[in-house]
């Protein structure tokens, strides 16, 4: 039995999610994302979609935040 990384919860049935080759542990969607999905830059919430991302790394929820912060060439992917 693993126990998951965020809320230590012992479980028979965790997920394993290797990232950069290390096994991380979790026994629900909820708790993985919340220890591995990014952050926007500019409203800080998790982004579990596409999101969108500037040439130099800078990862947004949407567009409209990366407008927001002055990324006017980005746009939502449809």
């Amino acid at each position: 039995m693993n126990m998951c990384e965020v809320c230590g919860n012992e479980y028979d049935k965790t997920l394993e999610i290797v990232v950069d080759g290390i096994s991380h542990y979790f026994d629900s969607f909820e708790c993985a994302i919340h220890a591995l999905a990014p952050r926007c830059a500019h409203c800080d919430c998790r982004i579990i979609g596409h999101g969108v991302e500037t040439a130099g790394g800078v990862i947004y929820c949407c567009a409209h935040c990366a407008h927001h912060e002055g990324a006017m060439a980005l746009q939502d992917r449809a």
